[in-house]
């Protein structure tokens, strides 16, 4: 059986999601963690988008395979049904800094990452001192310059649809920096932190803090609305964009289709990203 589990993790403390040797990540305690439930010598999960050191999550997804029985011969005794003991046990065992808020029996067809319709990140800035909240400061981006968030949207909007992201995003061998770019849009929250929300159909390593980086250029003044396309069209790295550190950024929501069209979600995202050589989902 495929099993679908939704957590939340801050990230402040993580070398990000991905198992690395001798390395605190989210992944590496999850794995342990659900072995240990389970009662199996190794388990391996799948995730819905790789997070790197640092980055935060409230709608990480991922999913497991076990045989038949592992589930309910896991719970014992126990009145709950088997993922809500599941649930239970993984969050007695996991660190208080990753939490499971969700374990169900994943429809057929599923899976985290190729079955996912769109990825939703935010970023947390606050560029004014009276929006500097220590209680928070792993989560937000002091900013010493006041942003315009007319500015930023004017800019974000010229940079929307499918675009090469290649001058926003980390390259990697074999791939692409191809994206869909859905959603890029700022507002200010009522404790003045400016925040973006972006949307994509997947992100490549460092695409959104590029972004990021790049538009607070325009939304404190140093730079026109227009650059940020100049730096898109360029199509390589620019040595005048910032990476924005990762302790802003979130991994807010993963969406799905119904469940009688996540199969064929699936083989699609498959196909299509065999056809654009090795696309993957992952941001820092």
């Amino acid at each position: 059986m495929r099993i679908r589990i939704d957590l939340a993790y801050d990230g402040s403390d993580f070398h990000g999601w991905a198992v690395q040797p001798g390395l605190r990540t989210v992944q590496g305690h999850l794995e342990v963690a659900l072995a240990t439930a389970l009662r199996l010598p190794a388990v391996g999960v799948v995730c819905a988008g790789r997070t790197d050191t640092g980055v935060h999550a409230r709608g990480q997804v991922v999913h497991l395979d076990v045989e038949d029985g592992v589930l309910v011969s896991s719970v014992g005794r126990s009145r709950e049904t088997p993922p809500e003991a599941l649930l239970r046990r993984l969050n007695g065992i996991l660190p208080v800094d990753v939490r499971v808020r969700r374990v169900v029996e994943a429809p057929s067809g599923f899976d985290a990452r190729f079955s996912a319709l769109w990825r939703r990140y935010a970023y947390r800035i606050a560029d004014h001192p009276a929006a500097v909240d220590p209680l928070v400061r792993s989560h937000v981006l002091p900013w010493s310059r006041p942003l315009d968030v007319s500015r930023l949207n004017d800019a974000s909007a010229l940079l929307l649809g499918e675009n090469e992201f290649a001058s926003f995003c980390k390259r990697r061998e074999g791939a692409t920096t191809i994206r869909t770019l859905l959603d890029l849009a700022w507002h200010r929250d009522l404790d003045g932190t400016v925040e973006a929300t972006v949307r994509a159909d997947a992100f490549c390593h460092g695409m959104v803090r590029a972004l990021v980086g790049c538009l607070i250029a325009v939304g404190d003044g140093r730079r026109p609305p227009e650059w940020p396309v100049e730096v898109l069209r360029r199509a390589k790295h620019h040595p005048a964009v910032t990476v924005v550190q990762a302790r802003g950024l979130t991994l807010e929501e993963v969406a799905y289709p119904a469940d009688d069209e996540l199969a064929a979600r699936a083989v699609v995202t498959r196909a299509k990203r065999l056809s654009l050589v090795g696309l993957d989902e992952e941001d820092g």
